[in-house]
């Protein structure tokens, strides 16, 4: 009796297409969270019609009542510069690629951006000022 035995065909699955597509996934996430900033404080910010955006490495915000944030974090007026100067030197890049990003609300007096900025300057640090899209530019 001549009977013929199957020939069985195991089921594989390669992973190398899944492996590829996590990877660019991966890195998909990790550039494009650079690009958002939490921006916990609600804040109305000054318009502009500049589209540049940086990433940002340190945030410094004042609010129209005169409080400073650092990254979120309440800080008071007289340990700003403590406080931002151990975030620079604390930074993995080099102390000089820091950039300290202002975000003030509308109405805050100029006195309180100045202040920020004189900071920076003394921390020899770029600083770059937030603003929101003009209503005719969205």
């Amino acid at each position: 009796m001549g009977i013929k035995r199957r020939v069985r065909v195991k089921p594989e699955f390669s992973l190398a297409a899944m492996i590829d597509i996590i990877f660019l996934l991966l890195m998909f996430f990790m550039l494009t969270s650079k690009f958002v900033t939490p921006n916990a404080l609600n804040l109305q910010l000054p318009s502009s019609s500049s589209k540049t955006m940086a990433s940002p490495d340190l945030a410094v915000s004042v609010n129209i009542k005169g409080d400073y944030f650092v990254d979120g974090v309440r800080t008071r007026k007289e340990s700003l510069e403590a406080v931002v100067g151990a975030k620079v030197r604390a930074s993995k890049e080099s102390p000089n690629a820091t950039t300290v990003t202002v975000v003030a609300e509308k109405t805050v007096p100029l006195d309180y951006v100045v202040y920020i900025l004189d900071i920076a300057n003394r921390l020899k640090v770029k600083t770059i000022l937030a603003t929101d899209e003009r209503p005719e530019d969205k």
